[in-house]
C-alpha cells in the first residue's frame, strides 16, 4: 500500500530541514523562497503534506458581487478533526497538577473532539486508600475538560506497593481499581472515519505475572491482548486511519526486548492503514519511524504534562506539552504545544488591556539615592515603591541589576503580590568599596517584573528598568584641562538627561546646542530632543536640519535642506527667543532660520528624558538614533545668541548661566559628567564610545 505522508511539525523547534518531498525534490510551493527574498529561514516555507484538497466555486457556495479575475479556490467539504494527546503527569512535583490543570484549560480553548492520555496518570507505587485519592484528583481535573477523554495506564497507574508486598499483594496490583474507576485496560472505539485502539503494556511476564518495566520478559502481549489487537485492526480495516496508544514505547528496543518489533508492529503493517502509535513514559518527546521505515507508521513519544521534567533541552523536546492531531481523509498533522501558552482570545477584551496599559505605565517610582564619598566608595538605602492601578492581583518582583559587578545590595530581589489598587514600599541596602568610582563604574538599575494575573492566563509585562539615583557630588571630579574627546554614536547608543535638567523654564527662552560629525543621516534622525507631541528637538533627518518647539499646541518649526554635510564638523544651536517672540536655528553660527512666535503659546512640557544622539519615544526610551560624532553639548536656560551670525567656540566654556554642559572629556564609566559644576550627571544609553578629537 502507498505510504500515507505525515506531518510532524514541532511549533517549538527553531530550525527545521528544506522542505523536500519524499522523493527528494522540492515541495510545491517552495518556489515561494525566488519571490521572497527577504525571507530569512528556510523553515517558513516548511512543508510535510501534500496541499489539501480544493474545489473551484461553482455558484453554490460562494458568492460576491464584486468582479474578480481572481477564483478562490474553496476546501473541500470533509470530515476533518482534531484531538489532543496528553503525557506522563507522574515522577513530577505534587504542584505539578498545576501544569495538568493548565493543560485542560489550553485544550477547552482549542476544543478539539476527544482528547487521549499515554498512561501514568497518577504517581501510584501505593496501596489503595492512596490510590483512590490520586485517582479522584487527576479524574476532578480532567473532568474539567469540555470534550471526552480516554485512559491510558500506565506502571504508575497499576503498580502495588507496600509491607510485606509478596504476601499482600493483590493479584494484578491495582488492576481491578484501574478497570473500576478508569476503564478497560484495553479497548477500541470509531470516531468519523478513523479507528482508535487503547493497549496495555503493564500486562507482566505471560507465565508468572510479574510486573517490571526494566526486563524484556515482562514486555511482552499477552495471547489474550494480542487477540483482542488483531480483532480490533480487523474491524478498523475500512477506517481512513488507525491510530494506537499504550504507555510504553516497546518499539525502542533494549530493556523492552523485541516482541514488539517481531511480532506486533507486522500485525500494524498487514493492516496497512495504521498511522501513528502513541505513548509515554520516558519523559521526553520522540519521532521514529517504524522497523522497516517504508510501511507509513510514525511512532510518537510523549513528554509530560506535570510530570518528572528536567527541560534539559526544551526546544528539543524536553517540556511539559500536549500534541494536537488534525486528521483528514487523506494525511494528518502533528503538532506539539508548550502548555500554558494557549491565549483566551475572548478574555482580551478592551478594559483588560486598558488594566494592563495602566499596569505598564503606572511606573515605579524610585525614593533616595546612592551616595559616593570622597574616597570613591557609595553608600545609600533605596525605597522602590509599586502600584497596582488594575481589578486584578498582580505579581510583582524586583531585581538589582548592573554590568558592574562592585555594586553590593541586599537583599537580591524581592517578589511579591499586590492586591488591586495596593502600593508597596521595598528597602534596598545599596553599597560599592572603596576606589571603585573609575572607568569602569556602570549604572545601578532596578528592573521590574509584573505578571497581571486575569482568570484563566498570566499576562507578564516586558520588563521595566528602572535607573537608580546617584550622587556624584563628593567625587574629586577634574575638568579642566582635559584632552578634547567626542563620543561616537553606532546608531543605537544615546545619552540620557533627566527630565529635571533640560525642562528649563516651562515658558521661559532656551538654547540648545553641540558639535557634531556625522557618518550619515539616513532615516528619521534626532540630534538633541526631548519631543513626544510636545517640548523641542533638534533633528537632521535624511540631511534636513530643523529645530522645533511645541508651541500653542503645535511645533513651530522650519526645514531647512542641502546645508548639512557628512564627515565633518556643524556646530548647531536652536534659540528659542521669548524676548524676540521668536525661535532661530543656527548652523556653524549662521542664522539659517528663524519661525515668529505669538507671545500668547505656551510650551507643552512633558516629563521624558533629553536625549543625546537620538529622539524620545513615550515610553521614555530612545529612538531615532544619530550615527557619527558629538561634542560639546550645552543646555542654557536663555537666548545665548542672537542676530545674523557669531563665531562659535571649539570648546565651549560654562558661565552662571549654563544648565549642563556635556564635553566629554572627563568619564566616569557609565556617568557623564556635566562640566558646568551643577552636577547634572547624565547617563549613557547603551554604549557609545569616546574618542579624541584634534579639533
Amino acid at each position: 500500500m502507498p505510504r500515507t505522508p505525515i506531518v510532524l511539525a514541532l511549533s517549538l523547534c527553531p530550525l527545521v530541514a528544506p522542505a523536500l518531498a519524499q522523493n527528494g525534490e522540492v515541495e510545491p510551493g517552495y518556489q515561494a523562497k525566488e519571490e521572497t527574498p527577504f525571507l530569512l529561514h528556510e523553515r517558513h516555507l516548511h512543508r510535510h503534506n501534500a496541499d489539501h484538497p480544493t474545489v473551484a466555486p461553482d455558484g453554490t457556495r460562494f458568492f460576491t458581487n464584486r468582479r474578480s479575475d481572481v477564483d478562490l479556490p474553496l476546501p473541500e467539504e470533509t470530515d476533518a478533526f482534531v484531538f489532543a494527546v496528553f503525557g506522563d503527569r507522574t515522577g513530577g512535583p505534587d504542584s505539578g497538577v498545576n501544569v495538568l490543570a493548565d493543560a485542560v484549560r489550553d485544550v477547552n480553548l482549542l476544543e478539539p473532539d476527544l482528547v487521549m492520555t499515554v498512561g501514568d496518570m497518577i504517581d501510584g507505587y501505593n496501596q489503595t486508600d492512596e490510590w483512590m485519592t490520586e485517582m479522584r484528583e487527576y479524574k476532578a481535573i480532567m473532568g474539567e475538560l469540555i470534550c471526552p477523554w480516554f485512559p491510558v495506564a500506565g506502571n504508575h497507574d497499576i503498580y502495588w506497593r507496600g509491607p510485606d508486598a509478596d504476601r499482600n499483594r493483590p493479584e494484578g496490583e491495582h488492576e481491578k481499581s484501574y478497570e473500576m474507576h478508569f476503564g478497560p485496560l484495553w479497548y477500541s472505539f470509531t470516531h468519523k472515519g478513523s479507528h482508535f485502539i487503547v493497549l496495555y503494556s503493564d500486562e507482566g511476564n505471560p507465565e508468572t505475572g510479574e510486573k517490571s518495566i526494566s526486563r524484556a520478559d515482562t514486555q511482552v502481549m499477552s495471547d489474550e491482548q494480542k487477540q483482542f489487537l488483531a480483532e480490533a485492526l480487523e474491524r478498523g480495516r475500512a477506517a481512513q486511519h488507525q491510530f494506537l496508544f499504550l504507555h510504553h514505547p516497546r518499539w525502542l528496543g533494549g530493556r523492552y526486548g523485541e516482541d514488539w518489533n517481531d511480532n506486533v508492529h507486522p500485525m500494524l503493517a498487514d493492516a496497512g492503514n495504521v498511522r501513528a502509535v502513541f505513548a509515554g513514559h520516558i519523559h521526553r518527546m520522540r519521532h521514529d519511524f517504524g522497523p522497516n521505515g517504508d510501511d507509513g507508521i510514525e511512532y510518537v513519544t510523549l513528554a509530560t504534562v506535570g510530570g518528572g521534567q528536567r527541560g534539559a533541552i526544551p526546544e528539543a523536546g524536553n517540556l511539559h506539552h500536549y500534541h494536537l492531531v488534525t486528521v483528514r481523509p487523506q494525511q494528518i498533522a502533528l503538532t506539539a504545544y508548550p502548555v500554558g501558552q494557549a491565549m483566551n482570545v475572548r478574555e482580551i477584551s478592551g478594559p483588560m488591556l486598558e488594566q494592563i496599559n495602566a499596569l505598564r505605565e503606572s511606573g515605579t517610582t524610585v525614593e533616595s539615592f546612592v551616595k559616593f564619598t570622597p574616597e570613591g566608595a557609595a553608600r545609600g538605602e533605596v525605597s522602590v515603591t509599586v502600584t497596582n492601578p488594575s481589578d486584578r492581583p498582580v505579581e510583582f518582583a524586583l531585581s538589582p541589576a548592573s554590568a558592574d559587578n562592585r555594586w553590593m545590595f541586599r537583599p537580591d530581589h524581592t517578589h511579591d503580590v499586590l492586591q488591586p489598587g495596593e502600593s508597596a514600599e521595598i528597602g534596598f541596602l545599596v553599597g560599592r568599596p572603596e576606589d571603585s568610582a573609575d572607568a569602569s563604574l556602570d549604572r545601578l538599575s532596578i528592573d521590574v517584573d509584573y505578571d497581571y494575573m486575569a482568570p484563566s492566563f498570566r499576562y507578564s509585562i516586558p520588563t521595566q528598568s528602572v535607573s537608580v539615583p546617584v550622587d556624584l557630588s563628593s567625587l574629586p571630579l577634574e575638568t579642566a584641562d582635559a584632552e578634547n574627546k567626542a563620543m561616537r554614536f553606532d546608531g543605537d547608543d544615546a545619552i540620557r538627561v533627566d527630565t529635571e535638567v533640560a525642562s528649563f523654564a516651562p515658558q521661559g527662552s532656551f538654547t540648545i546646542e553641540c558639535w557634531f560629525n556625522a557618518e550619515t543621516f539616513q532615516g528619521r534622525t534626532g540630534l538633541l530632543a526631548k519631543t513626544e507631541s510636545s517640548e523641542y528637538g533638534i533633528f537632521v533627518s535624511n540631511g534636513e536640519l530643523w529645530f522645533a518647539a511645541h508651541l500653542g499646541g503645535a511645533y513651530r518649526e522650519r526645514r531647512i535642506e542641502g546645508v548639512l554635510e557628512t564627515d565633518r564638523w556643524h556646530h548647531i544651536a536652536g534659540v528659542y527667543d521669548e524676548r524676540a517672540e521668536e525661535l532661530r536655528t543656527y548652523l556653524d553660527g549662521r542664522l539659517i532660520a528663524s519661525v515668529a512666535v505669538d507671545p500668547s503659546w505656551s510650551r507643552t512640557i512633558n516629563d521624558l528624558p533629553f536625549y543625546i544622539g537620538a529622539d524620545v519615544n513615550r515610553g521614555g526610551q530612545p529612538t531615532s538614533f544619530f550615527r557619527g560624532l558629538i561634542d560639546e553639548v550645552r543646555l542654557s536656560p536663555r537666548a545665548r545668541y542672537r542676530g545674523d551670525s557669531f563665531v562659535p567656540e571649539r570648546r565651549l566654556t560654562a558661565d552662571r548661566r549654563t544648565t549642563a554642559l556635556y564635553s566629554f572629556d572627563t568619564l566616569l564609566g557609565a556617568y557623564i559628567i556635566d562640566s558646568s559644576g551643577n552636577g547634572h550627571h547624565a547617563e549613557a544609553f547603551g554604549d557609545p564610545e569616546p574618542v579624541a578629537v584634534s579639533n
